[in-house]
């Protein structure tokens, strides 16, 4: 696979999966003019040091000791003391994938030149990267300002060769052994390269680009399954005309719309009740496009949110040089770590997901419920009574969504003040971060069980077909998990149908 050359400005939420996902392991290298800009910006910090100048985290301490000066042979210490002290996380480690994004989210970051550190530090979280070394990362411990740093110190503990790792079987294993069997040296921080691997916002930004990224996904996975319940369900096709949305043109409103009519065309089922007099259907069918189509413009601004972010300078201070050939510069200290933009982001893809996941299960309630289901058995059971068929899974369903409803509680409306009130008012963004991969797993096992229970549906009105769009997603539905003729534990079927939306290979029906 072709080397990625990062720089700072140009990373793109596609790569960052490609890197995250260590199956593919896409080699990561520092971009040569990069490494020219990496130098000067290191420069001017070697200049301060060297003339004893003051500048914060570089000659002094951090946070509300900011006002300690540190010097001399203090200045190597402080690295050390300040990753040991700042690698304070608890709980379930991130994910692989989840660390892998945000090593390299972090490396594009200092790859920007606005950092001061060496060049080496960013040779190395790239050599973690492709020799396969995944520190071990505790998911709680960040506020989301001074960034997510107790994550990130995690991440550059393993830098220096201490903490831990997480080997090929999912093991913990010796910081110190992993960089040995790598073949990788542990780094020895100089003056401000701790702050500038733990000041940053890439924990959360990594958990939420990778949310994200399986979030569009699924919009597109539910759009192939509102047109097929809507067919299975009899329902009529006359609110997705091009025209209703046109006199609406919300982006995202058009594109389900569009999704929607794509599927049903064609359809032996629509045909065969077309003019059954019907006007029109509950608003979980008649609005799928709006709210689909508003969960679609939630995750564009997420998206445009993310992509401003991941080419971004976040700790602090920054350098800026002015004259590289006398390594002159300004050094100044601001709040770009501060995760408020993010933190917002991720609750509002929150509650845009929860509502895809709410839509889904109305209509799965519509499949199964006798009073509402146009004559398909009740509960899409065969023999029914004997047979109770998805009576439970829409009850798993209901179960997550209104699970998703306390999640989507937004964490960016609340605040902690932390540091002896020098850093008292944070974003919350990890904690954003967090319950959003929560909502996108279980939005995915509602939609899920909505797969599974319309593909019984469509089977049940044989011999008439859905259109050629819905059937090769029936298709996919059924390659991995067989029709129900009676009674059967699902739960094994959920968790396939749920891999098979999470590998795109139903969305790709629309795509």
């Amino acid at each position: 696979m072709k080397a990625l050359h990062i720089n700072g400005n140009d990373l793109t939420l596609e790569a960052v999966r490609e890197v995250a996902l260590i199956g593919d392991r896409r080699p990561v290298l520092l971009a040569p003019d990069a490494r020219e800009a990496v130098e000067s910006a290191r420069a001017v910090v070697n200049a301060v040091v060297a003339n004893n100048k003051l500048a914060y985290a570089i000659t002094t301490g951090v946070g509300q000791l900011s006002d300690v000066r540190i010097a001399g042979d203090q200045i190597r210490q402080l690295q050390v003391n300040l990753v040991r002290s700042h690698a304070a996380g608890v709980g379930e480690p991130l994910s692989v994938a989840e660390t892998r994004a945000m090593m390299l989210l972090r490396a594009n970051s200092l790859a920007k030149g606005c950092s001061g550190v060496r060049p080496v530090v960013i040779d190395t979280l790239c050599e973690f990267l492709n020799r396969g070394v995944t520190p071990m990362v505790p998911s709680q411990g960040s506020v989301g300002a001074s960034g997510d740093l107790a994550p990130l110190a995690h991440l550059a503990l393993a830098l220096i060769g201490e903490g831990e790792c997480i080997d090929d079987k999912g093991a913990r294993i010796a910081a110190a052994d992993a960089l040995k069997q790598a073949q990788i040296k542990p780094l020895v921080l100089e003056a401000k390269e701790t702050i500038s691997l733990i000041n940053g916002t890439q924990g959360m930004l990594a958990v939420g680009t990778l949310a994200l990224l399986a979030a569009e996904i699924l919009v597109d996975t539910a759009d192939v399954l509102g047109a097929l319940c809507c067919d299975a369900l009899k329902g009529t096709d006359v609110a997705f005309d091009e025209r209703i949305h046109k006199a609406r043109p919300h982006s995202g409103q058009l594109k389900s719309a569009e999704n929607l009519r794509r599927v049903l065309e064609g359809s032996q089922i629509r045909e065969s009740h077309r003019d059954c007099g019907k006007v029109q259907d509950a608003y979980s069918l008649r609005c799928i496009p709006q709210v689909h189509g508003a969960t679609r413009d939630t995750l564009a601004h997420c998206r445009d949110v993310f992509e401003v972010e991941v080419n971004s300078a976040v700790d602090n201070p920054l350098v800026f040089v002015t004259d590289a050939r006398q390594a002159e510069g300004d050094i100044i200290s601001g709040g770009n770590f501060h995760g408020q933009p993010l933190a917002f982001a991720l609750d509002f893809l929150a509650i845009a997901l929860t509502a895809l996941a709410g839509i889904s299960e109305r209509r799965l309630e519509r499949l199964v419920n006798p009073a509402l289901n146009e004559g398909l058995p009740p509960f899409l059971a065969a023999g029914a009574g004997l047979n109770s068929g998805f009576m439970l899974p829409q009850v798993t369903a209901a179960s997550l969504v209104s699970e998703n409803k306390v999640l989507a509680h937004p964490a960016s409306a609340d605040s902690i003040t932390t540091s002896g009130n020098k850093e008292d008012y944070v974003s919350m963004g990890m904690t954003a971060a967090m319950k959003l991969t929560r909502i996108v797993a279980n939005t995915r096992n509602v939609l899920a069980i909505e797969a599974m229970a319309v593909a019984q549906a469509l089977d049940f009105l044989a011999p008439l077909k859905t259109s050629k769009r819905g059937q090769a997603a029936h298709a996919a539905i059924r390659a991995v998990c067989p029709t129900m003729v009676k009674d059967r534990v699902m739960y094994q079927d959920f968790t396939r149908l749920a891999e098979l939306i999470a590998s795109g290979k139903v969305a790709a029906v629309v795509r």
